[in-house]
């Protein structure tokens, strides 16, 4: 399984902002996007579950980012809304067989190559 992140970019605080995963085949896999800022771990952001009956979030962004899914298209989304300074960083999208949904990075077989947010104050 092929993903390819995209849609980072420069957006003030306050505004919005939507991160795409686009890959073959990853209709059975749970999805989720992490992210990195400068100096610091890797962290979980939000998960989707292979059926998209299921979601998961942070709590740093509960409430201000939303994870969906489009089979038709491939792609997991990543709508963020009311972006804060602090959610600035590499936001990476992974895939996981694993039959739950999980928060553990060793669980994601698959990883984007990382699309960059910076937020603008």
């Amino acid at each position: 399984v092929q993903l390819q992140a995209s849609g980072g970019g420069l957006v003030q605080a306050g505004g919005s902002l939507r991160l795409s995963c686009a890959g073959r085949t990853f209709s059975l896999y749970a999805m989720s996007w992490f992210r990195q800022a400068p100096g610091k771990v890797r962290e979980f952001v939000a998960g989707i579950s292979w059926s998209g009956a299921s979601t998961y979030y942070a709590d740093s962004v509960k409430g201000r980012f939303t994870i969906s899914r489009d089979y038709a298209k491939n792609t997991v989304y990543l709508q963020m809304n009311s972006v804060k300074p602090e959610d600035a960083a590499v936001y990476y999208c992974a895939a996981s067989s694993s039959p739950e949904l999980t928060t553990n990075q060793d669980a994601y077989n698959y990883w984007g190559q990382g699309t960059q947010v910076t937020v603008s104050s």
